[in-house]
């Protein structure tokens, strides 16, 4: 197993996405759907924000990692994980962000 909690958080949720959502939350969200995991992991990233403009780094940390779980729950909803992000990132590294994004379609 890898050394990288976020590969071992991915792995977990991959391994608990078919469980009884009785007894896993992974699965509970999972059998809501994807536009549920979509919406709890745009209230973590509204809890972030508000925990990254008070002065408590414990809660921003706390906060943010419900974020990146709930990120990771939502890319494996989409068959993906943090490979297909890290992937993305190297391609866009050394590309100034101002020219990454005029680059995009749409």
């Amino acid at each position: 197993m890898s050394d990288d909690i976020f590969d071992r958080l991915v792995a977990r949720i991959t391994l608990n996405r078919n469980a009884d959502p009785a007894t896993s939350y992974v699965a509970k969200m999972t059998a809501k759907g994807r536009a549920k995991i979509a919406q709890k992991l745009g209230e973590e990233a509204v809890e972030t924000v508000i925990a990254a403009m008070g002065s408590d780094r414990g809660e921003l940390v706390a906060e943010a990692s419900d974020l990146m779980f709930h990120l990771a729950l939502l890319l494996a909803d989409a068959g993906l994980d943090f490979d297909d992000i890290r992937a993305e990132l190297s391609r866009r590294e050394g590309v100034s962000g101002l020219a990454e994004k005029a680059g995009r379609k749409g």
